[in-house]
C-alpha cells in the first residue's frame, strides 16, 4: 500500500485502510517511500478511530507478536502522549541540551526551504510532498528535520511548528517529540542521514548526489556539532524547479464550511456532547436521544497552531457528519454559551487542555497500552514497562479490555 495522496474525511476510509493493512509487508518495507505503509495517521490524530480500534482490527486477522514492527509504532504514538502527559507545554521547548546549546540556532525556517528551492533534491521533494499532499512518509520526515537543524542550523522548533502547521496529521505530541528525537533534545544523539541511506529508500527524483549530505556519518557528526560561522560547506546551489507556493495557513476554518457563533439558547437545560477535532470516531451508543451535539472549534488554540484549507476541510467535513451545530469561537464565548447546558460531556484532549475540563465532564480516551506511572525519559524505557509479561497482541488487548472494564 502507497500513502494515499488524498484522504476521504470518512470512517470508512479509515476502516477500509485498516481491512487493507498487511503487517508482513509493513515490517519489511515501511521504511521505503512506496513502502507498505498503513496510511492512517490522520484518522488517529483526529479521533476517527483509537490505537486499539486499529490492534483489533488487526489482530483479528493477523498474529502479531507483541514486539511487531507494527504494535512498536503505535507504542510510539501512545509514548509521545506519556512524555506529554508529565511534561505539558514543556514538549514546546528542549527536553535537554543538544549538540549545540540552543542559541546556536538560527530562529527562523530559511525562505529556500520553505519553497522547497535547497538544491538539495531529498529536501526539495519532501517538501512538494508535503504541500501537494498535506502528509509525508515518516523517513522523509526524519529527513527534512535532521536537514533543518544539523545542516542549516535552524533550531528544532522554528521547523517542527512550520511542520505542524502544513501535515493533515499533525499532533503536538508526535510531531514537536519527533523534531526532538533527530535534533538531539529528546534523545541521547542526533539523527543523522546521508545521500546513501536516501538512495536505499526513496525514488530516483530525491536522489542527493554531490550535494552536502552526500558524505560520511562521520563528517554529518563532526557538522552537527559545529556551529555555522565553524562550518565549511557548500549547502548547493537553487533547483532548478521554480520555487514553491507555501499554502496559506489560517486560525479560522473558509466561510462555507458553515461554523457559526457560540449560541447559547441551543444548549440552555439540555444534555450535551462536545465534539471537537481530536474526538471524530463514531458517537457514544449509550448517548440519550435528546442530546445535543456540538461540535466545536475554539480560536484560541487556532490562533497559535493555524491550520491549512485541506485540513480545515478535512476536520469540518466529518465534524459535520456528528455535529449539526458547529461552533467557532474564543474559549470565553464558548464557555459562556456553554454555562446554561444542563450537562455538558466529551472526550479529554490535551490539545484543549487549558480549557475543555472547564466545560465539560470529560470521559478519558480508550488507551491500547496500560498506564505507566513512572515518567519515562525514553522510549525504550516505557516500551519495556508498558509490554512486561506480554508476548502477543492478543495479550495487550486482554489487559486493555481488563484496564476499560
Amino acid at each position: 500500500m502507497f500513502m494515499p495522496e488524498t484522504f476521504a474525511p470518512k470512517l470508512a476510509a479509515a476502516q477500509a485502510l485498516i481491512a487493507a493493512l498487511r503487517p508482513a509487508a509493513y515490517a519489511r518495507t515501511r521504511n521505503a517511500l512506496d513502502g507498505a505503509v498503513s496510511g492512517l495517521s490522520p484518522y488517529i490524530t483526529h479521533g476517527f478511530v483509537t490505537l486499539t480500534d486499529v490492534l483489533t482490527n488487526m489482530a483479528a486477522r493477523h498474529a502479531l507478536d507483541v514486539q511487531h514492527k507494527f504494535v512498536f509504532e503505535l507504542g510510539w504514538r501512545a509514548y509521545f502522549r506519556h512524555v506529554w502527559q508529565y511534561h505539558g507545554e514543556g514538549i514546546l521547548c528542549s527536553l535537554h541540551e543538544g549538540p549545540l546549546p540552543d542559541d546556536a540556532y538560527a530562529c527562523e525556517l530559511p525562505t529556500d526551504i520553505r519553497q522547497g528551492c535547497t538544491g538539495v533534491p531529498v529536501i526539495d521533494e519532501a517538501v512538494r510532498s508535503l504541500y501537494a499532499t498535506g502528509t509525508l512518509h515518516n523517513h522523509a520526515r526524519m529527513w527534512l528535520a535532521s536537514y533543518v537543524v544539523h545542516v542549516r542550523k535552524v533550531h528544532w522548533r522554528a521547523g517542527a511548528d512550520w511542520l505542524y502547521s502544513h501535515l493533515l496529521d499533525g499532533d503536538l505530541a508526535s510531531n514537536h517529540l519527533s523534531w526532538q528525537w533527530v535534533a538531539g533534545t529528546g534523545s541521547r544523539k542526533p539523527y543523522l542521514f546521508n545521500a546513501e541511506n536516501v538512495a536505499r529508500y526513496a525514488p530516483e527524483a530525491w536522489h542527493s548526489p554531490g550535494s552536502v549530505i552526500d558524505t560520511s556519518y562521520e563528517a554529518l557528526e563532526r557538522m552537527a556539532r559545529q556551529p555555522v560561522q565553524e562550518q565549511q560547506c557548500n549547502f548547493g546551489a537553487p533547483s532548478g524547479k521554480h520555487s514553491l507556493d507555501e499554502p496559506r495557513l489560517d486560525a479560522r476554518p473558509p466561510d462555507d464550511l458553515g461554523l457559526t457563533m457560540p449560541d447559547a439558547a441551543i444548549v440552555t437545560d439540555r444534555d450535551v456532547w462536545l465534539v471537537h477535532p481530536w474526538s471524530l470516531g463514531a458517537l457514544p451508543a449509550a448517548l440519550p436521544p435528546d442530546t445535543v451535539v456540538i461540535g466545536v472549534f475554539v480560536a484560541d488554540f487556532h490562533r497559535a497552531w493555524p491550520w491549512s484549507e485541506r485540513r480545515w476541510r478535512f476536520v469540518c467535513r466529518r465534524m459535520a457528519e456528528l455535529a449539526p451545530q458547529r461552533w467557532y469561537g474564543n474559549a470565553a464565548a464558548i464557555g459562556t454559551a456553554l454555562a446554561g447546558a444542563r450537562r455538558v460531556r466529551s472526550i479529554d484532549e490535551p490539545h484543549l487542555a487549558p480549557w475543555l475540563a472547564n466545560w465539560a465532564g470529560c470521559e478519558v480516551p480508550p488507551a491500547l497500552f496500560p498506564q505507566v506511572d513512572r515518567r519515562c525519559d525514553s522510549f525504550s524505557q516505557w516500551w519495556a514497562r508498558a509490554t512486561r509479561n506480554m508476548g502477543s497482541a492478543a495479550d495487550l488487548l486482554a489487559v486493555n479490555e481488563v484496564l476499560e472494564c
